[in-house]
C-alpha cells in the first residue's frame, strides 16, 4: 500500500529544522517563480503554448532556412516573379534569417573560374 505523501529523506528526520540542515538547501526565489508560474498556468492554456512555440519555431527557424536552401539552390535560375516572391519572403521573414546569416555562407558558384 502506497503512502499519499512521500516519506521524508532519512537525513530529515530527527532534525529539527529540516530548513536549516545543510543538505537541505533550497532556493527560495526559484521557489517563487516555480509557484508563481504554476499558479498563472492553467492545463488549459496548454495547446495555446504549444501553438506559440510551433508557430515561433516555424518563423525563426524552419521557414528562414528553408528560404536560404531555395535561394542558394535556384539563384542563377530564378525568373523576376519568383526573385519578387523570394525577396518578399525574406523581408517576412527577416529575423529568422538574421538569426542564420552569421553562421550559413552560401557562396554563389560561377562558371568555375578560379
Amino acid at each position: 500500500m502506497r503512502l499519499p505523501i512521500p516519506p521524508r529523506p532519512q537525513w530529515v528526520v530527527g532534525f529539527r529544522h529540516p530548513e536549516r540542515h545543510p543538505r537541505f538547501r533550497r532556493n527560495r526565489l526559484i521557489d517563487v517563480v516555480l509557484d508563481a508560474l504554476t499558479s498563472l498556468l492553467d492545463p488549459t492554456w496548454l495547446p495555446v503554448l504549444v501553438a506559440y512555440v510551433l508557430l515561433g519555431g516555424a518563423y525563426l527557424f524552419i521557414v528562414p532556412l528553408g528560404l536560404f536552401l531555395w535561394m542558394n539552390r535556384r539563384w542563377h535560375h530564378m525568373g523576376k516573379l519568383e526573385r519578387l516572391g523570394i525577396y518578399g519572403l525574406v523581408f517576412l521573414f527577416f529575423p529568422g534569417m538574421i538569426l542564420f546569416a552569421p553562421f550559413l555562407n552560401f557562396r554563389l558558384q560561377g562558371q568555375g573560374e578560379v
